[in-house]
């Protein structure tokens, strides 16, 4: 097993403060990080910040400061929090550091002195925003981004540019020969066909702004009016914090990357242009690359001008920073789109840390004091016989955890490391420890307590990944810590303690009581005096139907696995869409005008599934998905939290 482990996340472009989209990758990056600690692994974690670029110019001048010290004061801002967090990085790198621009400039020299880089004139369509040409057929109404939906400019530059072209066929045999390399699964086919459509020569050098990293002085000399594409600038580092191609200590025996943990946004920078340039560097691929989708707030896109954007240092203060862990692992399925709202992060912690861990722990600690004065000891001859059947439950459980976090499923991996402290509340009610003391049972309660004990040191172990300061606090109960060394003994090698005494703690997860703020006003406290009946006014109800007529109606939840262009429609996209069935349903919907194929992947939607097949454009269509369009536009009606694809609407 290679004893290496390198992850990273996106360097996060410093135009504004952090939100919880920047925490969320972060904190899956750290959750990988510390999992193959515990194997025992060398671990290189790489988080930073992006600092080039026209986008930066404008936010500098826009806030009346030069772009270096711009930067300077938001990148601190992201390093203070992942600190503040206790985000566990090795390296924290910023595109403005010197040793990344050698970097950078010996990779241009690389690539053009092999050929992959030529120079010409680029006419096209550019996205301040995403740093980004686009070709006409890629706009939205001929004039808007594809990707943020902003409007675009017509730009003529002299450029520089790759050779992207010449990498289709090595791209695309990378991509079906690794199965893996792209997760979750479902965002290959996106990748795929963004290469088959056709790859252009990829415009690599700027000159409408200087706030990036000049060409090498043997190519562009001295003074030239170059800069190189932010893009170019940005993928880099993930070698250069390596020290490649720079006087920095050489770390490059981490590489090739094992997770690129990016967003759904920036796949196609990850998964397209970034191998293609290794190719042309001849240096191995990355393993995976991992994209996660969006937050919403309360179904709604977050927006500053709106002021519903969710900052994370105060749901952290609010609810604690494990607290805050929790939910965005094990709320949402990994790249697929999740909501964020108090009132489900209530639930979710009162539910899942309060009812089931916490309450597992206060009852073995309540119980250990009470019967036992917090010392247990049992035979162990008899206790493996007495917990045979739930000690191989337990075991198979812990096996299954190792492809979940693999996958970057930890939203899977949380929901399978419950079952054990599931397990264990259910055998508390099942044997009833309090009546057999009165029976005079006592061997029988001790083995029952030291089983628990034993399941929760293994849960904690397993847990700490996702929930450093809660594992160590449950660990700490029985004089253990998190580390490599316990996790070998109690995981791989399934140790098992016939003795030990416990050292209680304050409540890990006492209930939340407060009511979200949305929620109050929703249900105002009601007066002592009844209120009178409402009378209400008749409503002219246009085309009624029956009950009988609804019940004919199948609505269904599905998940669209896959998007492209309808070449020959104007307004329709083709998608296929996940039933639950035993293949994927194939609709066309009217939507093209208001969203790309990338931002569908992953979406889940209301289908009208019993609607007769009709056929469109030369292609059959199987269903209907259901929207909502007002003169803000048009938006898919979904589930309000993710739902098992076919689990129909009543």
């Amino acid at each position: 097993m290679n004893s290496k482990f390198y992850v990273t996340t996106p360097i996060y472009y410093v135009n504004d403060v952090p939100h919880i989209g920047h925490a969320y990758t972060t904190i899956i990056a750290d959750t990988l990080a510390r999992y193959h600690r515990m194997q025992n692994k060398e671990v290189w974690f790489l988080t930073g910040t992006d600092e080039h670029g026209q986008k930066i110019q404008q936010s500098a001048e826009k806030n009346n400061k030069n772009p270096k010290e711009y930067v300077d004061e938001i990148s601190a801002k992201f390093k203070n929090l992942w600190d503040s967090f206790d985000i566990s990085y090795d390296a924290f790198i910023r595109t403005t550091d010197s040793y990344h621009k050698e970097s950078v400039r010996n990779v241009f020299s690389k690539m053009f002195k092999k050929g992959d880089i030529y120079k010409g004139e680029y006419e096209g369509n550019y996205c301040i925003s995403c740093e980004s040409f686009f070709a006409k057929s890629q706009l939205i109404n001929q004039k808007n981004c594809p990707d943020c939906g902003k409007e675009t400019t017509l730009l003529k530059e002299e450029s520089y540019f790759f050779k992207l072209s010449a990498y289709e066929d090595k791209l695309l045999q990378w991509i079906e020969s690794n199965p893996n390399c792209i997760l979750p699964k479902m965002r290959r086919n996106e990748v795929i066909n963004f290469i088959k459509e056709g790859l252009e020569d990829l415009s690599i050098t700027r000159t409408s702004f200087d706030w990036g990293i000049k060409l090498p002085s043997e190519i562009g000399g001295n003074d030239s009016k170059f800069v190189m594409y932010v893009w170019l600038d940005a993928l880099v580092n993930y070698l250069s914090a390596l020290g490649y191609e720079n006087s920095k200590e050489n770390k490059m025996e981490f590489w090739p990357a094992n997770y690129h943990l990016v967003g759904k946004d920036i796949l196609r920078f990850h998964a397209v242009y970034w191998p293609a340039f290794l190719m042309s560097l001849e240096l191995p691929l990355p393993k995976h690359i991992a994209a996660h989708g969006w937050w919403t707030k309360e179904g709604a896109k977050m927006s500053k001008s709106v002021g519903n954007v969710v900052n994370p240092r105060e749901v952290v203060d609010s609810y604690g920073m494990d607290c805050f862990r929790y939910f965005v692992l094990r709320e949402v399925p990994f790249g697929q789109d999740g909501d964020f709202s108090q009132k489900a992060l209530i639930e979710r912690f009162n539910a899942d840390l309060g009812n089931d861990l916490g309450n597992l722990l206060n009852r073995l600690l309540g119980m250990g004091a009470k019967y036992f004065n917090n010392s247990l000891q049992i035979d162990s001859k008899s206790y493996q016989e007495s917990f045979a059947t739930e000690s191989a439950t337990i075991k198979t459980i812990l096996g299954n955890l190792e492809k979940f976090m693999s996958e970057v499923q930890i939203h899977r991996y949380l929901e399978e490391l419950w079952k054990i402290f599931s397990l264990g509340n259910g055998i508390i009610a099942k044997k009833e420890p309090w009546k057999l003391i009165k029976e005079q049972k006592e061997q029988e309660v001790a083995e029952l307590l030291m089983f628990i004990a034993n399941l929760l040191i293994k849960g904690a172990l397993c847990l700490y990944p996702c929930m450093p300061d809660s594992a160590e606090k449950i660990l700490s109960v029985f004089g253990l810590r998190a580390s490599a060394q316990n996790y070998s003994d109690f995981i791989l090698n399934d140790k098992i303690l016939s003795q030990v005494s416990l050292n209680p703690i304050p409540a890990l997860f006492p209930k939340i009581e407060e009511i979200p703020t949305e929620t109050k006003e929703a249900n105002p406290k009601t007066s002592d005096k009844a209120a009178p009946k409402e009378t209400l006014e008749p409503l002219t109800i246009e085309n009624p139907i029956s009950k009988e007529d609804f019940t004919k109606v199948e609505i269904k939840i599905g998940t669209i696995i896959e998007a492209e262009t309808l070449p020959k429609s104007e307004k329709l996209l083709k998608l296929k869409v996940d039933l639950g069935e035993s293949r994927a349903r194939q609709i066309l919907a009217g939507i093209k005008a208001y969203y790309t194929p990338q931002d569908l992947i992953g979406k889940q939607v209301c289908v009208l599934a019993n609607l007769k097949p009709a056929k469109l454009m030369g292609e059959i269509s199987e269903g209907m998905i259901l929207a909502a369009k007002d003169s803000e536009g048009l938006s898919f009606i979904m589930p309000q939290n993710p739902r098992k694809n076919g689990t129909q609407i009543t």
